[in-house]
């Protein structure tokens, strides 16, 4: 997928930023599609820091389409289907400070899904200004994440590999424990 979009990104040079932006809101509204493939495009296409930011800022905006969507669409949805997620569940009544600490600190947690974050707290009581800001900071220090580890990745380099031993091993791991009664 990531060729695909590089190959986009060079036949439309002028546009990739904008192309970029457009990809990152779709993925954000489907809400089940990873960004990764894009970010490691943006990064390849733009350089790494320059492509962060270019990931960084559609990730923002996409969570914010996202929300304004999910908000128009999805109000009425029963909060049963939130409930698997008890931190989440705690979104849809917070407001204020209370409402910015928890998406902040949600979107801080990698095994949370973004799309489940926005979800609910869009049907919540969340305001679109706090939510845009704890989204946005809160996904600062993932992204880096993100942007470090497919650098890494791409440049096959010591650390790349290191990081996929380990992504290695946490998946044999997971496949063995789900296996075992």
């Amino acid at each position: 997928m990531t060729d695909s979009v590089l190959v986009f990104f060079k036949e439309y040079s002028e546009w990739a930023i904008g192309i970029s932006l457009l990809l990152n809101i779709i993925i954000a509204v489907l809400g089940v599609v990873p960004s990764v493939f894009l970010t490691a495009a943006n990064i390849l296409f733009f350089g790494f820091w320059n492509g962060t930011a270019v990931s960084f800022a559609g990730e923002s905006f996409g969570a914010v389409v996202s929300f304004v969507f999910y908000r128009k669409g999805f109000q009425n949805v029963s909060r049963q289907k939130l409930m698997r997620y008890p931190r989440v569940v705690n979104l849809l009544d917070a407001s204020g400070k209370e409402a910015f600490t928890l998406i902040f600190s949600l979107r801080l947690l990698p095994f949370v899904p973004s799309g489940l974050v926005t979800f609910a707290a869009a049907i919540g009581s969340v305001s679109i200004g706090i939510f845009a800001a704890a989204s946005s900071l809160g996904k600062i220090p993932a992204l880096l994440l993100e942007a470090f580890t497919v650098y890494n990745i791409t440049e096959w380099n010591r650390e790349g590999k290191v990081i996929l031993g380990v992504i290695a091993l946490i998946a044999i791991y997971g496949m063995v424990k789900k296996k075992t009664p």
